[in-house]
């Protein structure tokens, strides 16, 4: 499978823990050299410890406990980001041998780090409580100078934090002011207290425990300091991600958060236990399980006592989290047993409009995914595109991938190839330099009429595969921002592995299509571009620390079969190269009227209009993030991107018509001389 390049935006049995977890799989020091070189066989380019993967696991170690740079001061970081390449390797010939002296040494740091930014709670609580806002804090794109700035970073969170809640809930009281700080603390302490070595309760952690921190934090900044994708998991980061590959789990289908009021149901998931109950529903509040009450636990006791049994009875208030009067809150239990989840949100969906005697479809795709229990991508957009035939013929479809961050490599050539015949979809090339083809074998297509792919800079990895793909093969055409994400590297995982010893992704080829284009770094360059709401932000590949570089390979349309021999050659000879895909070019000579016809609407729209002029600020940073967003919310259920691709999918429609319409008089004219003389002789 390919790697999500972006944050895991997923639902989990109760919801995500923001610390790292233990599992029955403890990690021990002396495990951490045989993982490195494990890492280093696999990996498209990095093949040994040196001073510049060194300098960057530290780098990464620190931004792991301190990304908002708000703990450690410049002087106490530079010794680790400033270190010479002679100082850097003999780290790792210490490193190499199974010594992680080095890290030990950082995390007392971090630990000091800790316990020096609790001497300004008191201070920052008084503040907070009487309402006077923080000054702003020094630049904090860099570390702190001196214990003031560091004061200043931690009391404008704090008062950031304060903000927010004051203001989604109207908080007037110092009771409730409290209430926030002390969730706050709470949250702060979810993440200090890892580091501290102890519990939520503050118990130090066994030293079996211990351990397996040291050596979970030392991969985890290892893997990600040999490029943008690799990674080593926790459990519950592994659990996470397999759901969001496979989209099925197993749990009772409640996502949890912990609010001023309490834990809080954030989201009941469709078709879990806690849905079909009728019964739960989200902004309830969660205050008993099994007739325990929850007033003294920790959030993570509460997810771990929810895991313990195949069922509980959980006691549920209502109305608590809204209604300020006591009275009339309503309190109720309902048991509900896990059972096995299939998240349906995530998969494929569809909308149609009616146009020329049958319709104009839209397919959105967010994933790349397939599970043991039958459901793929591919199999959904063929039931889907069945179901959409019963509606009428359709003259027109848009598969939707503004939103699609990849998946598995195999469901991307399989979707690919419902839209061309027999023909090289990918390739990809490995550590060793060798290409391997991914191809098409079925000659038929499963749709062959106007097609428009919608993608934005979310669209990544095997969405780019297809979309790549099918742009190189001219059967459709690239609608959306100017260019996609710009991932072109192959991860392989374990996390969907039930027998895996550990937990990771690295990164093993990069992939190209047969043009032998990459989408490293540039992307899929769009044909008409449609600006999406994503336009005035960096996102991309190009915007990650340690992204792998781009190349090319020679193109395949005519296959070389250069992978396969014998019988195996023999059989696509003959049953495989006379049906490989042609290049269409319908689409791309009837190009630079669909752009112009397009920009002319577009700048028509006054809606558009107002948005581009929006996001021109933006990016001219004349208006803040924020702002954009509050003016986003406007245009959520106007999908402008979306109804321009179907305008010129319409424009598409037409002037293939005219072109058919045409052309059999044209050839009559042309060929009829011809014809005449062919006959004489």
């Amino acid at each position: 499978p390919i790697g999500l390049p972006l944050t895991l935006q997923i639902v989990f049995l109760l919801i995500s823990l923001a610390i790292e977890g233990f599992s029955d799989r403890r990690l021990v020091i002396k495990d951490v050299p045989g993982i490195m070189e494990q890492f280093f066989s696999y990996h498209v380019e990095s093949k040994n410890l040196n001073p510049v993967i060194v300098r960057r696991c530290f780098k990464i170690y620190i931004e792991q406990f301190d990304p908002e740079k708000i703990y450690l001061l410049q002087t106490e970081v530079d010794p680790y980001l400033l270190m010479s390449d002679g100082e850097a390797m003999a780290v790792a010939d210490r490193m190499k041998v199974g010594d992680f002296s080095d890290f030990i040494a950082l995390n007392d740091l971090l630990i000091s780090s800790i316990y020096r930014s609790h001497t300004f709670d008191d201070e920052i609580m008084h503040k907070i409580l009487l309402e006077i806002r923080p000054r702003v804090p020094s630049l904090e794109s860099q570390y702190a100078q001196n214990d003031e700035e560091l004061f200043l970073r931690q009391e404008s969170r704090a008062f950031k934090f304060y903000s927010f809640h004051a203001k989604k809930m109207d908080l007037i009281s110092q009771e409730k002011k409290m209430k926030v700080f002390s969730l706050m603390q709470k949250k702060i302490n979810r993440l200090e207290s890892p580091y501290l070595l102890m519990n939520e309760k503050g118990e130090p952690f066994s030293k079996e425990q211990k351990e397996h921190l040291y050596a979970l934090r030392i991969l985890k900044s290892f893997a990600k300091s040999l490029d943008a994708h690799t990674a080593f998991f926790s459990e519950e980061e592994a659990l996470e991600m397999r759901m969001t590959l496979e989209k099925q789990f197993e749990g009772l289908g409640v996502v949890l958060s912990e609010g001023v009021d309490g834990i809080v149901i954030a989201e009941v998931i469709e078709g879990s236990p806690a849905h079909k109950s009728g019964k739960v529903q989200a902004n309830d509040i969660l205050v008993e399980i099994d007739g325990i009450s929850l007033n003294d636990m920790s959030f993570e006791e509460v997810l771990r006592l929810l895991k313990e049994k195949n069922g509980h009875t959980l006691g549920v208030e209502r109305d608590s989290y809204h209604n300020r009067d006591s009275e009339k809150k309503k309190f109720f239990r309902v048991f509900l047993a896990k059972a096995p989840i299939v998240v349906e949100g995530d998969r494929v969906q569809y909308s149609y409009e009616r146009y020329d005697g049958g319709i104009i479809a839209t397919i959105i795709m967010n994933a790349f995914y397939e599970n043991d229990e039958g459901a793929n991508s591919e199999q959904d957009i063929k039931r889907t595109i069945a179901k959409l035939r019963t509606f009428g013929p359709i003259r027109g479809l848009i598969l939707d991938l503004r939103e699609n961050s990849g998946g598995f490599l195999s469901q991307a050539v399989k979707v690919a190839s419902l839209f061309i015949s027999s023909g090289v979809v990918v390739i990809s090339k490995y550590s060793k330099g060798e290409p391997h083809y991914l191809r098409s074998l079925d000659p038929k297509t499963y749709y062959d009429g106007p097609l428009i792919l919608l993608t934005s800079k979310l669209s990544a990895s095997a969405a780019e595969i297809v979309a790549q793909a099918l742009q190189d093969y001219g059967a459709a055409l690239i609608v959306g921002d100017k260019t996609t994400f710009g991932k072109g590297s192959i991860q392989f995982q374990t996390v969907t592995n039930d027998r895996a010893e550990h937990y990771y992704k690295i990164t093993v080829g990069r992939y190209y299509t047969v043009s032998g284009k990459s989408t490293q770094i540039d992307g899929v360059i769009a044909d008409i571009v449609v600006p999406t709401i994503f336009a005035p932000f960096n996102i991309g590949e190009r915007y990650l620390e340690y992204p792998l570089s781009a190349d090319r390979l020679p193109q395949a349309y005519n296959d070389p079969l250069a992978d396969v021999d014998g019988a195996t050659k023999r059989w696509f000879q003959k049953n495989y190269l006379p049906f490989q895909q042609k290049k269409i070019t319908n689409w791309h000579k009837m190009l630079s009227e669909l752009k112009k016809r397009s920009q002319v609407r577009i700048a028509a729209n006054r809606e558009f209009q107002k948005l581009l002029r929006i996001q021109e600020k933006m990016q001219a940073k004349l208006t803040d993030k924020e702002t954009y967003l509050e003016y986003i919310k406007e245009f959520s259920s106007n999908d402008m991107q979306q109804k321009e691709a179907v305008n010129i999918l319409k424009d598409m429609i037409d002037l293939h018509s005219q072109t058919v319409t045409i052309a059999p008089p044209l050839l009559r004219m042309f060929l009829y001389p011809m014809l005449i003389q062919a006959s004489t002789l």
